[in-house]
């Protein structure tokens, strides 16, 4: 291959220059786009991966004055993952495609794929829905928590290939393998990147096998599409629902998405048309927890003791393992009226109210201010509601008379074993099984100042579900569309409450939102052009973005000049803002 030039993107934070470079004769039939390479730049040995293949005369430069390949690493993303990386760059305001290409490579040099392993199965039971689903093109499929996902991603490797997503590493190993033991060939990513690019029945993994090869997808089932933990953390915050969503449009498979609670971005934009599938309402309920709601309107709101007489009966049954929730860390945010006992919430978005340090009422979620006065008896006394985890602890211990055990998010141990368990969400994720889980104040979880708290709420009853059969709320909001959801094993209506709310305030999916911070995120912001997005907030506490969609939205942000060396941090579609 005479003449012939790779160009290199080199793995290199921060650099988003190609390179043109000589394929020496003895590397040519190892070279392809995607392939990843050792290379020379500025006197250093350095990786990257080859963009494009192009030949001497259309480079428009002498391969004469170029530095050649020095070494095959191995096999890389094809070159429809590359393609895809593109459409991520500006869809979630990367500027760069190092990231997205990071995601989507092997994490140890591949330099053989092996032959296609796939097995002729028929596999066992199925999921009628789940294959209407994929003959009508896809959309969202919504199981109870407490149901099997099995049978649906066994309805998917019917068809062929088949990409399935996880929220978690556990989740993923424990697929695999149920998948294996029905016979299919699994492949676990990232660590079976080989066997996915040879050919495999099913490749399972986390977010980030939503970058992961499968050869011959012939569909794609995204399990848990409500979850948080399916968005990349670090910017560029790409979701792997939405990426999964583009991959199968581009390769024209259908894709299913799955959760017991579709988030209103799934129902408007990925449903089909005949909207999300779900089974009869009666099978539906029989899987969702039991919701039993302690209704504390005629209490003292004030009062700092979250011990109900409620919960106490079931802290004092011996056979009863409890779990108490409470995600209080540190100052609350949750005010009560002292004169009327209502909860203060904002007139605009119902969400929950907080003082500012100029003694307004200020909503998180809105930025709607007020003076500090009850909209329900006018008075101007409020109290804050909720204590920590650690006096939580010494009261449950008093009131039950066992002994009770703190878990956190920031131990790694598992938790010591105790028939009570007191700590914030992370409890959820830490222990497999309970009898009961009891969120001790939840109104701070669907009234809190984000966008998406009501879904976020529904999401911690969700988990509460799979690992309990029953899930005691204590509140002061029982007719709240979480909880009237929950109870009634209908997420619609969470769904009906938020597309009003979301239309009203041009929130996703009805618009698109950013937020920038970091050092010289006033330059970077002071670029962006105002006929495009709106700009909110203000230098010391980051900006918010809005643009009516993703697009317009990226590439204004992409369009801005950052200066060397600055730390601006940009997070498109927020979880938690």
């Amino acid at each position: 291959m005479p003449g012939v030039i790779a160009r290199v993107l080199p793995d290199v934070t921060g650099l988003d220059k190609q390179f043109d470079y000589l394929i020496p004769d003895d590397l040519a039939e190892q070279v392809e786009v995607g392939t990843m390479v050792r290379v020379e730049l500025h006197g250093r040995r350095i990786g990257g991966w080859v963009l494009a293949v192009v030949d001497r005369s259309e480079s428009g430069v002498d391969a004469e004055d170029l530095k050649p390949i020095l070494k095959v690493t191995g096999h890389g993303p094809s070159e429809a993952m590359i393609e895809l990386a593109s459409w991520a760059a500006v869809r979630w305001a990367g500027r760069r495609l190092r990231p997205f290409l990071v995601a989507a490579s092997p994490k140890r040099a591949i330099r053989s794929i092996p032959p296609p392993h796939r097995r002729a199965i028929d596999p066992g039971p199925s999921s009628p829905a789940t294959t209407q689903l994929l003959d009508l093109g896809g959309g969202v499929l919504r199981l109870p928590p407490r149901s099997d996902v099995l049978p649906t991603v066994l309805s998917a490797i019917r068809r062929g290939p088949t990409l399935v997503i996880v929220p978690s590493v556990d989740d993923a190993a424990l697929l695999a393998a149920r998948l294996r033991r029905t016979g299919a060939t699994v492949a676990a990513v990232p660590d079976d990147w080989a066997a996915a690019a040879g050919g495999v029945d099913v490749v399972v993994g986390s977010r980030s096998a939503a970058w992961m090869p499968c050869t011959g997808l012939a569909a794609a089932v995204v399990v848990d599409e409500h979850d948080e933990a399916l968005q990349e953390e670090r910017s560029p915050t790409w979701h792997a629902r939405d990426v999964v969503a583009e991959r199968c449009r581009r390769a024209g498979v259908p894709a299913v998405f799955v959760s017991p609670a579709p988030t209103l971005v799934a129902v408007e934009e990925l449903a089909g048309p005949g909207g999300v599938v779900h089974p009869p309402h009666r099978r539906e309920q029989l899987h969702w927890p039991r919701i039993e709601v302690v209704d504390r309107t005629d209490e003292d709101p004030w009062k700092r003791s979250l011990v109900t007489s409620e919960l106490i009966e079931h802290l004092r049954d011996p056979l009863q393992h409890v779990v108490c929730i409470s995600n209080t860390t540190g100052r609350a945010r949750v005010l009560a009226c002292r004169t009327c006992r209502t909860l203060t919430r904002c007139e605009r978005c119902d969400a929950a109210v907080g003082l500012g340090d100029d003694g307004r009422l200020v909503c998180r979620r809105c930025d709607t201010t007020r003076p500090p006065v009850c909209q329900e008896c006018g008075a101007g006394n409020f109290a804050n509601l909720r204590p920590g985890v650690t006096r939580l602890r010494e009261e449950l211990e008093k009131a039950a008379n066992r002994h009770v055990v703190a878990i956190t998010g920031a131990e790694d141990e598992p938790p010591r074993r105790a028939d009570i368990y007191v700590g914030t969400e992370a409890a959820l994720h830490r222990l497999q099984r309970t009898d009961v889980v009891a969120f001790l104040e939840f109104d701070s979880e669907m009234l809190a100042p984000r966008f998406r708290a009501s879904e976020q709420a529904l999401a911690l009853i969700i988990r509460a579900g799979r690992i309990a059969p029953t899930v005691l709320i204590q509140t002061f909001n029982p007719d709240h569309e979480v909880i009237r959801a929950a109870a009634a094993a209908k997420p619609d209506i969470v769904v009906h409450a938020e597309r009003e709310r979301r239309q009203m305030l041009r929130l996703p999916p009805y618009g698109a939102l950013a937020t920038v911070s970091g050092e010289f995120s006033v330059e970077v912001v002071d670029q962006l052009d105002r006929s495009v997005v709106e700009v909110g907030g203000n230098g010391d506490e980051g900006f918010l973005i809005r643009a009516d969609d993703w697009f317009d939205l990226g590439r204004a942000l992409n369009a801005a000049q950052r200066p060397p060396g600055a730390r601006i941090k940009v997070t498109v579609d927020p979880p938690r803002i």
